[in-house]
């Protein structure tokens, strides 16, 4: 017998987790090498920015993740929609194994690029972990459109208008600005922790990360949402 669909609030709370790891990597990341792992609207908006001011090495360094986290995502859809019997899972544990390659680059003094670029495909890959929560929508490292999100459907809970999507009568426009403010949160929390322990860990703060992925791999039975 298949396993059945998680449901919505077992979704929330992967989502939840997910996020705080994405802000826990861009925060370290950011801190280690001045670019964002995740955060990829930081990464175009200093490559712009510089490149505006002619500093063209420092505009190559913050386009550098751009195309490596693009190329997570690509690869991470391919293992979610392969014939894998338990996809997500073998994509956290290629995740984590991607966060012990780099603390182990680190360790051999590789290069930062080569570090930034394993970073950055490893957040592309749990980019494509869980794009949907039920009924709503969501990205793990893009947190402007979850804002952008949270704010419009606050405004269509204050005018009580219906949920086209609904997924039940617990479903309403409510729910879903407080699923998405809790993701926001969480991803803050992540960056927070990240920002506590990089100065002390250097490049052991990733021990958490990989930890809980690898927890999460071992754990998780049930499939994608299509």
């Amino acid at each position: 017998m298949p396993p059945s669909r998680p449901s919505a609030r077992t979704q929330g709370g992967l989502a939840a987790v997910l996020a705080l790891i994405a802000g826990y990597v861009d925060s370290y990341g950011f801190l280690n090498y001045r670019v964002y792992a995740s955060f990829m609207s930081g990464d175009t908006t200093q490559t712009g920015l510089q490149a505006g001011q002619r500093r063209l090495a420092e505009a190559g360094h913050n386009l550098l993740p751009i195309p490596l986290f693009v190329i997570g995502v690509f690869l991470g859809t391919l293992i979610t929609h392969s014939g894998l019997r338990h996809p997500l899972r073998w994509l956290l544990a290629l995740v984590a194994a991607l966060l012990i390659i780099d603390m182990g680059a680190v360790y051999l003094g590789a290069a930062d690029w080569l570090s930034i670029a394993i970073l950055s495909l490893a957040m592309g890959m749990m980019n494509s972990a869980l794009s949907r929560v039920g009924g709503q929508s969501i990205s793990l490292g893009y947190v402007t459109g979850g804002l952008n999100n949270v704010g419009r459907h606050l405004a269509l809970a204050v005018k009580r208008a219906p949920l086209a999507d609904a997924q039940g009568q617990s479903d309403t426009h409510g729910r879903r600005a407080a699923l998405l403010a809790g993701i926001w949160l969480a991803f803050v929390v992540g960056a927070l922790l990240a920002g506590a322990a990089t100065p002390s860990f250097a490049v052991r703060t990733l021990l958490a990360p990989t930890l809980v992925l690898l927890a999460l791999a071992a754990s998780i039975r049930f499939p994608l949402a299509d």
